[in-house]
């Protein structure tokens, strides 16, 4: 049990990288970006932690969004990644692979084990 505390805490960590790497392919709501997310096994991703990470991507300019009329139902706002956030996102995969060639290193230093 404490392993998937661990790897939701990563998860959440990397959460803003994730969105953007979603947006990156296809424009998406909320929902189906936490649907993309679960087919990687990275779920499941509850909306009180999305939505901060949507709202601060929105707000410093790495993603917009526009409400789009349901067919049937209720509208739905729709987020796109924004130039800056392409930008950005090229900025976190950088630091991401800089990140886990660090903890490979210190892997390899422990000979692949933590005893």
């Amino acid at each position: 049990m404490a392993d998937d505390r661990i790897e939701s805490d990563w998860v959440r960590g990397s959460l803003p990288l994730l969105v953007l790497m979603t947006l990156s392919v296809e424009s998406a709501h909320g929902y189906a970006i936490t649907r993309r997310l679960v087919a990687a096994e990275l779920g499941p991703i509850k909306g009180g932690t999305l939505y901060p990470v949507l709202n601060r991507l929105e707000a410093d300019g790495s993603i917009e969004a526009e409400w789009v009329p349901g067919e049937g139902g209720p509208g739905r706002k729709i987020f796109a990644i924004t130039a800056a956030g392409r930008e950005r996102l090229a900025g976190l995969l950088t630091r991401w692979s800089h990140h886990v060639e660090r903890v490979a290193g210190l892997q390899d230093d422990t000979g692949g084990s933590a005893t």
